[in-house]
Formats: C-alpha cells, structure tokens, sequence
C-alpha cells in the first residue's frame, strides 16, 4: 500500500501566517502539522509516500527531504493548481499505479493515527474506505449517510444533514478510484470533488465501507481549530526538563523545557512546550502554550497560545491568550491597561503598544 499526503492549497483561513509559510507546516506543539501525517502512515506501516505539492512546493521539500528521518520514501508531486482532491489523485496517478492507497490531507491532525483503519481495509478489501468522525455541526462539512455500515449517499455541506458523521479527510482506494475520478464533472467551484468521485462508485453499486475514528480529530485551517489541536497535543506531554530552570522558578504539571532553554524568575504552568535556546525570564507562560526554538518572553504572561521560532515577546504586562504569533516577531509593551490581548501576527512583524 501507498500513501499520499495533500500538501498544496493556500490556507487562506490562517493569514497572514500562510502568506509567507505553508499552512501544514505551521506547529502544533511545536512539531509541523504535516509531520503527525507522515507519523501516522508510518505506524501504519506505509512507507512509500507520495507529498502533492503546490506553490510552497520548496518550502515543504526543505522541511520534509527525502523522507529518511521517518524511514519512509518521500515522493514529491507537483500539482499544477489546486483543482480539487480527485484532481490531486489524478495527478497521482504515475506514482500510485495500481496500489491501493490511503490520501491524507495534509492540515489534519489525528490522535490515535490511522492503522486500525488501515487494517480494517486490507481485511475487507472494498472499492473504498472512509474515515468518518461524529461532530456538532455536520451542515459544514460533507456528510456520510450509512445503512449496514456500507455508505450510501454522500453530501457536501447539507442543509438539513441526515447524519452527524463527517469526512475526517482520509481515504483508502484501490484503483478503481482513477476511473471514478476521470468519470465526474467539475463542481460549481470549479473542482473535481472527491465526494462526487466516491459517490460515483457508490452509484456504480461498488462497495464503500467506512470507519469511526477511534481517537480525535482537527482540521487545523482555522485560528481556533489550530489551537485546540495544540491544546489536545499538548495534553499528551508528560514533564521533561533539559532546559535550565532557576530555583525562583516555578514548574507546575506537563511542562517540556527543551535543551539550551533557559527559565528564570517565572511560571511555567502547563501542559506547555518551551523550544530550544529559548528564554523566559520574569513572566508566565499558561496552559496549552507552544513556545517554539530561539524565542524570548521577557516580563510577560501568555497563554493558549502559539509562538513560532525566533519571536519575542517582551514587557507585555497584561495576558496574551489565544494567539497565534509568527516567526521573528516582536511585540513590546508599555504601561497600556488592556486586560487581555489577543494577536494573529505574520512572519517578520513588529507590534509596540503605544
């Protein structure tokens, strides 16, 4: 079995962050979001790989290379323009060939990973595998209607949807999905859906099974989502000092202190992350923070929130809270009395508070 991670589009929903990054390497606690993907087909035990790639093509290719870190094969592909996700299968297809293989969309960030479901198709073997997870909100997503386990109908985005189960975006296909793909028109927005390509083989009377996520999911394309991804991942931590933590500092429950960082005069309340050769001195830093490598936080308190490589943060008396803040930024403080500050900052920004 392959694997093919989607990596392209523009993530529109994070700017400006994405207007200088790709929006699947932006961290949740600290480790890019694409990487979790690669992580979770490896447990599968997949390890040819195929990365479909867009304008942050050179980006992704620096950050992830050639695979060995995971000991997997990694594949670049190159999709021309972002057409739809049955346009990204098609455009697959050399490397795919006639494997079964699962697509993983790229900003997904699955607790638990993906092999039961991968069992469960090579079990069963049908035409098509979805992976589907219960929300609140189903009328914002494609919507799976099932009768015996078997899916039946699906729906983009319903009005009155007749389930609550959702696409999770992961899929398992055998070839029959490049028949399928090259069979529907484009959709209204101008894609070749992959909804519409999977509900061609439910049509042709194919069989296309599903599966309920057994952990739980976030689709990381907005501000509030990527944060509670960072929260649930950093929920998982257990406490690892290899940073130095003075004596007049205070260290309180699920707290990483990566190597050369140094911690002095502060509040560590976690779960929180703090990179390396970061410093953090006179400040508090709450719950579910993600401070990555080469940051400073100086006479400040954050919380919920998350800080990319080489920013700083200094004299901000008052709390940032659920903030997502961009690589070499600076934000300084002054006597100004607001309660509490929330930022979404892009890369290479300065904020002074006047």
């Amino acid at each position: 079995m392959k694997g093919l991670i989607l990596s392209g589009g523009h993530g529109t929903r994070l700017r400006p962050i994405t207007h200088t990054s790709s929006k699947q390497l932006v961290p949740v606690a600290n480790k890019p979001i694409l990487f979790y993907g690669i992580e979770a087909l490896k447990e599968a035990g997949i390890t040819d790989i195929g990365i479909i790639v867009g304008d942050t093509k050179e980006e992704i290719k620096k950050a992830v290379g050639d695979g060995s870190r995971w000991e997997v094969k990694i594949t670049y592909i190159e999709q021309p323009k972002p057409l739809g996700l049955a346009h990204a299968v098609l455009t697959a297809q050399d490397f795919i060939k006639d494997s079964p293989f699962i697509m993983y969309l790229g900003d997904n960030v699955i607790k638990g990973g993906v092999k039961e479901f991968v069992l469960k198709f090579e079990r069963e073997r049908p035409t098509a595998q979805i992976l589907l997870v219960p929300v609140l909100n189903p009328q914002q997503f494609g919507v799976a209607e099932l009768e015996d386990n078997k899916v039946v109908r699906l729906v983009e985005k319903p009005k009155n949807p007749k389930s609550n189960l959702v696409l999770a975006g992961v899929y398992l296909f055998d070839s029959t999905i490049f028949k399928a793909a090259r069979a529907i028109d484009y959709s209204v927005r101008g894609e070749l859906e992959i909804t519409d390509a999977i509900q061609w083989l439910i049509d042709q009377n194919l069989e296309v099974k599903s599966h309920l996520i057994q952990g739980w999911w976030k689709d990381t394309g907005k501000l509030e989502d990527l944060l509670e991804a960072n929260r649930m991942m950093c929920d998982e931590f257990e406490t690892k000092i290899l940073g130095q933590v003075d004596e007049n500092s205070k260290i309180d429950f699920k707290v990483i202190v990566e190597k050369g960082a140094q911690v002095t005069n502060s509040i560590l309340r976690g779960p929180l992350i703090i990179g390396e050769n970061t410093k953090i001195s006179n400040s508090y830093v709450g719950p579910f923070t993600a401070i990555s490598e080469n940051c400073e936080i100086r006479e400040s308190e954050i919380e919920h929130s998350i800080v990319l490589k080489g920013s700083k943060i200094l004299n901000i008396h008052y709390r940032i809270s659920d903030s997502l803040i961009g690589k070499h930024v600076e934000i300084l403080g002054n006597q100004r009395r607001i309660k509490n500050h929330q930022f979404m900052v892009g890369d290479n920004s300065k904020i002074e508070l006047v």
